[in-house]
């Protein structure tokens, strides 16, 4: 059974919403064509050494392609995880989830909170925060320099507009 109060905060207007993701370059198809390419050069490589009379190598090889297999799924396994960022005119709320589904959730006024963020001459901007009431949580970890600048100016413009008030525009 739920609430009045809970029935009006889902049914709040969404002023921001952000789903961050860690990049991957390579999809599924991409993971498949580099292990079969991998696999067809270490097994030819392999058997030259076979010829030879260096039947060990054979083996190295093959854990060589192991490793990298291995490798690849620990990078796609970290990348399920997200960070789900939504601002309406009463709450900025936090919502993280690691790649093993662990959940942390804050939640902010949006009249209290403010953004900080940390500059590097060379890169750019390395880290964002938000700030309020003394809590400091660390955001958009995934995103690059340039892509965390142009989060950083859509999050300001969303907790002006949150600061601003819900505006009403009757129909008449």
């Amino acid at each position: 059974m739920s609430t009045g109060n809970e029935i009006a905060r889902d049914s709040e207007v969404q002023i921001f919403s952000a789903l961050l993701t860690p990049h991957r370059s390579l999809n599924r198809t991409g993971f498949l064509a580099v292990m079969l390419f991998l696999s067809v050069v270490s097994f030819a490589t392999g058997l030259v050494f076979l010829m030879k009379g260096a039947w060990p190598v054979l083996g190295f090889f093959g854990l060589d392609v192991l490793v990298v297999w291995w490798a690849f799924k620990v990078n796609f396994r970290t990348g399920r995880a997200r960070e789900e960022i939504t601002v309406t005119t009463s709450e900025l709320r936090v919502r993280r989830i690691s790649h093993r589904g662990q959940v942390a959730e804050w939640t902010f006024n949006p009249l209290w909170v403010r953004l900080d963020m940390e500059i590097d001459e060379d890169f750019g901007i390395e880290h964002l925060y938000l700030i309020s009431r003394g809590h400091q949580i660390q955001i958009a970890r995934f995103l690059g320099p340039d892509e965390k600048a142009s989060f950083y100016k859509g999050l300001v413009e969303a907790l002006n507009a949150a600061r601003r008030g819900p505006t009403y525009n009757p129909v008449t």
